[in-house]
């Protein structure tokens, strides 16, 4: 008991002492000298980011934020400026944090911010300790002096603005333990270190240094030099572009101390890795993002390895030696080419804390993983397990220390979760949950309440339904909830208001309706907020303007209503805004315009109205503007001359008018520019880059009130797209565009009053996938090369004056990929050359209302896009054909005469598959090649001087919708095959000379219109009114057949009748009269006969109804 009390008495002695010297160190005063070095230093920091040395004031310089003195002489010994905002980059990090840090951007502090590094620091020669992680020295060197602070032992100036070279004087610091010049990347010259690095083997007491993004490309002898550091025990090379050739063969022979170290990032290979056998020290190795593909055996000899990172490399299998790393406590395989299962053995690993096995394709799991129960943190995201409802009920149930489970991206088959039963320890810990992107049904469980810890929940595109339970109020510590893209539905619960810390909300893509409870509105922390693609409904209240956190608010595709709030002005720091596609109206309110930290605004698809406001002009930082399919009447587009970082504008579909004129001196940086579908006037500005340097993704001025000629100017700036389609410009097209060549991918120049010859210039446009050129007035021959065409899919030069013959030059070398070619409404003459034939994937062909002639090439069973193959089933109406991106289709049209209508295509366009020979001078028969084309949907040769007869295997054409032979001067039979065309709808086959009877089987039965077969004389049966020799006997032999078959019936009938009625009768009497058991029996059978002679009855009333019908038919 005694030595109990001494220890006591001891320890308050110890506790008394350390006091006094805590407030001795507060009392000593600083040396005036180095007061004033620390003085001069706040001085040279900007203005703007001071407020970081708030402190630095008075005489005691010792208690000033990052000033460390030493107690006995008051000597500044310690300067730590570092960032508190900054965080290591290879450190191990929690997931949570890194989501957040990443999704929001940098937290709320400020970093020293300076044009140099004061030399007045020159002044604390007693200073061991300097560390400016963090903060920003305007791209300048790192000062020479440094090496002039002899006693420095620590040395950090990581991720601090610093460029150009490492200064040799850092080589005088004798005493320097630690060293970091990391993460100084963001500039160019990024730091470097260059030439001989002998000065770096003078740092005999270094034992930490950290060259993670430095230029050490350019070094003589770095790595013999490091190894005659003998104490140094951590070494980071992170991203400085290594390759093997770099590495001398025995470059970390003399490691044997090393304990940590870090060649992430660099484009080293397998062989490399025979250099570290001697590294037995060495406890963490960190090597992802490089290209090894294999891990040598011998790494299992390194017993004391307790963190290993393999990620972003090209491994494609575990090795089972893995789990003789007893030690390893992190293991990170992610972002590798892993496939199969995962071993079995892998269970072993008993000390692993954490495990990121994700973008892999791994297929199974062990049975024990489970025992793995030391887990902190387990990734298995993007691999293709497929995973059971025990899988993860095992886990919540017995992985107590589990904080973070990533399983999202797989193939996790779950029909409920409400069954499963939480530990009681992973109740208190778990913190990080992602399950989304799997087969997850039913409801979303209620024990979830129960996770008290937990800040991340993410069940993104599952199948869950039903609506979001009260019990989601009861995980007061959530901060990102992700429930998009499932089938929830109903109404957002109240108690959605009771998760205060919710930072981040995403209930998109779901069935969720009513208005939007006004709780939600009270979650001030909230950043992220995304409730599109619903069916909410009501206003938008003014209380919205609570949310001052919010950086992105996204409630577009619902059905709200009444105007903008005005209120929503109040967000200071919202970034992204998007509320397109729903029924808003009124104007745009100016408070819209206060949100200056605004970067993309989307109130597209709405029904605003008024002037779009010139104040729009006052959001600087605003790239992204969609006013598109509104009301909008009047809009300025000089108002936009202060958007200099907008890229995208578009306010297509509207009401606007004016003119496109812009003031000398403003210029916009638009990428994309959409002002269609309109009402602008005047004509194009002379010189277009008055309104922007580069139009990069297209200029959409299309379905306008444009007048004049197109401006030269057009042709010197890069352009993607251009449409200026349904206006009413004239003159010639300019022959201007070879500056376009690697750009141009689409030119819609249609429906206008453009005169004079195709320009030679667009044959030379190697990108071009879109040419419409067609409803003009432009003429001449097609003479133009069109060789460098390789990537065209759509060649539109219909409704113009084009004359002569089709090139013969058009043949798979030329347009290898083209998939559309309307020629119609011109005054080609000649015949169709053969080399189309060569134009595999060709899906329209329209070349009539010319003034072809010749026969129809046989050849054309060659155009392998018009058919369907054993890949499509027959019953599929989208044929075989080399299948394009669907971006790009979206936007091209194309008019076709189908059905006897004319069409205008646009979605669909890509799937259609038609040709159409009408109104030509085309000669001879039908070639029975043409069958052959079993995708087309539509065939048109009409209004020709065809003869022969229909060919007979025309029925294989199955997937016809609508065939028009009429006016030509075909004879012989309508072939009867034709009647397996179940899908035609529409057909014309009049003004020919047919002979024969009409098929009337399948869709023949529908076609009542006689005027489809008029005018062929010699053609009979329904619905013409003359009827085809042979029906009347025919029926009547029919009838007379059928009268004789009925009288056997009748015989039959009541013979039937008769034998049952006997049978029945004495079977009773005599069942009755003997048995009991037989009666039962009996009663039985007569029940099966009963039923036998229902059956025959109804058989013969619906015979005797036929018949009855065909009579009458007769008599008529």
């Amino acid at each position: 008991m005694a030595r109990y009390y001494k220890c006591v008495v001891l320890l308050l002695v110890l506790v008394i002492i350390s006091q006094s010297c805590l407030c001795a160190n507060s009392n000593v005063p600083c040396i005036e000298k180095e007061r004033q070095a620390l003085v001069d230093f706040k001085a040279s920091i900007s203005q703007h980011s001071s407020n970081r040395l708030t402190s630095w004031k008075g005489t005691y310089c010792c208690q000033w934020e990052g000033i460390g003195c030493d107690n006995a002489t008051g000597h500044v010994v310690k300067l730590d400026l570092r960032n508190p905002c900054y965080s290591p980059y290879r450190q191990p990090r929690e997931p949570y944090l890194y989501v957040q840090y990443n999704l929001y951007g940098q937290m709320a502090c400020m970093s020293v911010q300076s044009p140099n590094v004061s030399s007045s620091l020159l002044q604390l020669e007693h200073l061991t300790y300097l560390d400016l992680t963090g903060n920003h020295f305007s791209r300048s060197s790192i000062p020479m002096f440094i090496g002039s602070m002899g006693r420095l032992e620590h040395l950090s100036l990581s991720d601090a603005g610093f460029s150009g070279n490492i200064p040799i004087s850092l080589g005088n610091l004798k005493s320097l333990q630690f060293l970091d010049l990391s993460f100084n990347y963001d500039f160019s010259p990024s730091l470097q270190l260059n030439g001989d690095t002998t000065w770096i083997s003078k740092l005999h007491s270094l034992n930490h240094l950290d060259l993670t993004s430095v230029h050490i490309k350019d070094t003589h002898n770095l790595f013999q030099v490091l190894n005659l550091l003998p104490s140094l025990l951590h070494l980071s090379l992170d991203d400085c572009e290594l390759d093997n050739s770099l590495i001398p063969p025995h470059a970390f022979q003399n490691m044997t101390s090393l304990v940590y170290l870090d060649l992430s990032l660099n484009m080293l290979s397998s062989p490399i890795l025979e250099s570290f056998q001697n590294m037995t020290s060495i406890e963490s190795l960190y090597l992802s993002g490089n290209n090894f593909t294999l891990v040598p055996s011998w790494f299992c000899n390194f017993e004391k390895l307790t963190h290993l990172d393999l990620s972003r490399n090209s491994l494609t299998f575990i090795p089972s030696w893995f789990v003789d790393l007893k030690r390893l406590v992190y293991l990170d395989l992610s972002f590798n080419e892993l496939y199969g299962p995962i071993p079995e053995a892998f269970p072993n690993m008993t000390f692993i804390e954490f495990l990121d096995l994700s973008q892999n394709s791994l297929t199974s799991i062990p049975s024990r993983f489970v025992d793995l129960k030391r887990l902190v943190y387990l990734d298995l995201s993007w691999n293709q397990l497929a995973l059971k409802d025990y899988f993860l009920s095992s886990i919540i149930n017995s992985m107590c220390r589990l904080k973070f489970l990533i399983l999202s991206t797989n193939k996790l088959y779950i029909e409920s979760m409400e069954h499963f039963e939480i530990s009681k320890c992973i109740r208190y810990d778990l913190e990080y949950l992602d399950l989304g992107y799997n087969h997850i049904s039913g409801h979303l469980p209620t024990w979830l309440e129960k996770l008290e810890n937990l800040k991340y929940l993410d069940f993104t595109s599952n199948y869950l339904h039903g609506p979001i339970p009260l019990s989601i109020g009861k995980l007061s510590k959530l901060h990102e909830l992700y429930l998009s893209n499932n089938i929830f539905e109903g109404l957002i619960p109240e108690s959605i208001g009771q998760l205060v810390n919710l930072t981040s909300l995403h209930l998109s893509f779901n069935k969720f309706y009513g208005s939007i409870p006004q709780n939600l509105w009270k979650l001030t922390n909230l950043r992220y907020l995304d409730l599109s693609n619903n069916s909410f409904n009501g206003l938008i209240p003014e209380s919205i303007g609570q949310l001052v956190n919010l950086t992105y608010l996204r409630l577009s595709s619902n059905k709200f209503h009444g105007s903008i709030p005005q209120n929503l002005g109040k967000l200071a720091n919202l970034g992204y805004l998007y509320l397109s596609n729903n029924y808003f109206n009124g104007v745009i309110r100016e408070s819209l315009c206060q949100l200056v930290t605004l970067r993309i605004l989307d109130i597209s698809s709405n029904k605003l109205d008024g002037s779009i406001p010139e104040s729009l002009g006052k959001l600087t930082n605003l790239e992204y503007l969609d006013l598109s399919n509104n009301n909008f009447n009047r809009f300025v587009l000089k108002s936009l001359c202060q958007l200099v970082n907008l890229f995208h504008l578009d306010v297509s579909s509207n009401m606007l008018d004016g003119t496109m004129s812009m003031e000398k001196g403003c210029h916009l940086n638009l990428q994309y520019l959409n002002l269609s579908h309109n009402q602008i006037s005047g004509s194009l500005p002379k010189s277009i880059s008055l309104i922007s340097l580069s139009f990069s993704e297209g200029l959409f001025l299309g379905n306008n009130h444009l007048n004049g000629s197109i401006p030269i100017s057009l042709c010197q700036i890069p352009l993607n797209s251009l449409d200026l389609s349904k206006n009413n410009l004239s003159g010639e097209i300019p022959n201007c565009w070879e500056d376009s060549l690697e750009m141009l991918s689409e030119i819609n120049l249609s429906s206008n009053k453009l005169t004079g010859a195709f320009p030679n210039s667009f044959g030379n446009l190697p990108v071009l996938l879109w040419l419409h050129l067609n409803n003009n007035n432009l003429q001449g021959e097609l003479l133009v090369s069109f060789r460098n065409l390789k990537q065209l899919l759509i060649l539109d030069l219909g409704e113009n004056q084009f004359s002569g013959s089709i090139p013969s030059s058009w043949t798979i070398d030329t347009f290898p990929l083209v998939q559309i070619i309307r020629l119609r409404q011109n005054m080609l003459n000649g015949s169709i050359p053969t080399q189309l034939c060569q134009l595999k994937s060709l899906k329209i062909l329209d070349l009539s209302r010319n003034k072809l002639h010749g026969s129809i090439p046989p050849c054309i069973e060659n155009l392998e896009g018009m058919k369907l193959t054993p890949l499509v089933p027959a019953t599929s109406p989208i044929p075989f054909a080399v299948a394009p991106s669907s971006e790009g289709w979206s936007s091209q049209d194309a008019m076709e005469v189908v059905k006897g209508v004319e069409l205008n295509y646009t979605k669909i366009l890509k799937l259609v598959v038609h040709m159409d020979l009408s109104e030509n001078n085309l000669v001879g028969v039908i070639p029975d090649e043409i069958t052959f084309l079993t995708g087309l949907h539509g065939l048109s040769l009409s209004k020709n001087q065809l003869t022969g007869e229909i060919p007979q295997l025309i029925g294989d054409m199955k997937s016809l919708e609508s065939l028009d032979m009429s006016h030509n001067q075909l004879l012989g039979k309508i072939p009867n095959t034709m009647s397996a065309l179940t899908s035609l709808s529409h057909l014309n086959l009049s003004h020919n000379n047919l002979s024969g009877p009409i098929p009337k089987d399948n869709q023949f039965s529908t076609f009542n219109d006689p005027s489809i077969y008029a005018y062929n004389p010699y053609l009979c049966g329904y619905p013409l009114p003359n009827t085809c020799p042979g029906d009347l006997s025919h029926g009547a032999s029919e009838s007379k057949g059928n009268e004789d078959e009925d009288g056997i019936e009748k015989v039959w009938f009541y013979f039937v009748i008769a034998l049952g009625f006997g049978t029945g009768l004495w079977g009773v009497i005599f069942t009755l009269w003997f048995k009991k058991n037989w009666r039962h029996a009996y009663f039985r059978w007569v029940e099966d006969v009963g039923d036998e002679i229902y059956v025959a009855i109804v058989i013969k009333v619906a015979k005797l109804k036929k018949m009855k019908m065909k009579r009458n038919h007769d008599h008529e």
